[in-house]
């Protein structure tokens, strides 16, 4: 039998459990912050990071957190959204700025320096979801992406419990939403800061498209914008390949973007050294 004592603690703590709302209730305010437990403390100070710049009403500004250094920077004029009028004299952030800015706080380092697409296929990755996958999986901090393989437009970061932090679009400061689950959605990155596994190696030229097998004729998979820095699995002797003055026909897998390159636009001799040949 519990002592009177036992009794009223029990009750107590009975109501407290109650009384106190779940993480997801918690979140109702818009309140930004980490609302569920398993994310590293890098993930978790990156969420930190993002949710200051929330707090602090900071604008969303086309362009905006690009400059040399992570950090808010004044906008541009995005000709497609009559509402970014206004971007050139704002300092904030758009979608990517924001990220690399949160990463940056949270690591000492810039490691996610670029676009939403460079941002979901870092090399830094410890880990990726697909759109199947559900939200189940994901901890805060995991990066959230929009649109397609070859176009990933959006990026956001995730606190739990259903909702994220973004730079969302021009007109408007940054925000917590609700996850969108049912809008082009594609799928989730996990960053790992610390140092990078595997052989890596940087590209060269613009426009470089990735392919789902080593093959010209294959599906296109994701284009380099410019010089990317890149980690390769494996290479094999596939098609060959004669584009820039260069014949070759060795090509790469990379396991980041699953998808494989011909060699020619990897710096380094034609045959990668130290890099093993694949056996699929």
């Amino acid at each position: 039998m519990l002592r009177r004592s036992g009794l009223i603690g029990t009750l107590i703590a009975l109501l407290v459990c109650l009384l106190w709302p779940p993480a997801s209730a918690a979140a109702a305010d818009g309140s930004c912050r980490v609302l569920a437990p398993g994310a590293s403390a890098a993930a978790e100070r990156a969420v930190g990071a993002a949710c200051a710049q929330v707090a602090a009403d900071v604008w969303y500004t086309w362009g905006g957190g690009h400059g040399p250094q992570p950090g808010a920077t004044y906008g541009q004029v995005d000709p497609t959204d009559p509402a970014s009028e206004h971007d050139p004299e704002r300092l904030g952030f758009d979608c990517s700025g924001l990220v690399r800015h949160a990463y940056a706080e949270a690591t000492g380092s810039d490691i996610l320096n670029g676009v939403a697409s460079a941002q979901y296929y870092t090399h830094h990755a410890a880990g990726r979801f697909t759109a199947a996958d559900g939200l189940a999986p994901l901890l805060p901090g995991d990066l959230l992406v929009w649109g397609t393989s070859q176009d990933l437009h959006h990026i956001a970061i995730y606190l739990g419990a259903g909702k994220m932090a973004e730079a969302r679009q021009s007109g408007t400061k940054l925000m917590v939403s609700d996850v969108r689950l049912n809008n082009g959605y594609y799928g989730a990155v996990r960053i790992d800061p610390g140092p990078v596994t595997g052989h890596v190696f940087r590209t060269w030229g613009t426009g470089v498209w990735t392919k789902a097998q080593p093959s010209t004729a294959a599906a296109r998979v994701y284009a380099f914008p410019g010089p990317t820095t890149i980690r390769v699995e494996c290479q094999k002797h596939a098609e060959k390949v004669t584009s820039d003055g260069y014949t070759n026909d060795a090509w790469s897998y990379l396991p980041d973007y699953k998808a494989w390159v011909t060699n020619i636009y990897i710096q380094g001799v034609a045959w990668l050294e130290n890099v093993p040949t694949c056996t699929f």
